[in-house]
């Protein structure tokens, strides 16, 4: 059984991404999933699609939380598609 992957697009100096990502680690001691940290600089698109709004957390193409990481947006999210 595979684990449901989310992803964290942020920037690579910005410290409400590195707060979002910190507690994304630590809500793995309470949900089970796993994360990917996507830097949308390294990415034209992704700065299209995101700009400043960021960080963001995304399930799929579904939009969990952004600015500040939302614990029962992603336990919600990881309880309808688990």
């Amino acid at each position: 059984m595979s684990l449901v992957e989310v992803v964290v697009y942020g920037r690579k100096d910005c410290h409400l991404c590195h707060d979002m990502i910190n507690a994304v680690y630590q809500a793995r001691h309470q949900l089970v999933f796993d994360f990917l940290v996507v830097d949308i600089d390294t990415d034209k698109d992704l700065v299209a699609r995101y700009g400043e709004r960021i960080p963001v957390l995304v399930g799929g193409e579904e939009e969990i939380c952004h600015y500040h990481f939302d614990l029962a947006a992603l336990g919600e999210y990881l309880s309808r598609i688990g």
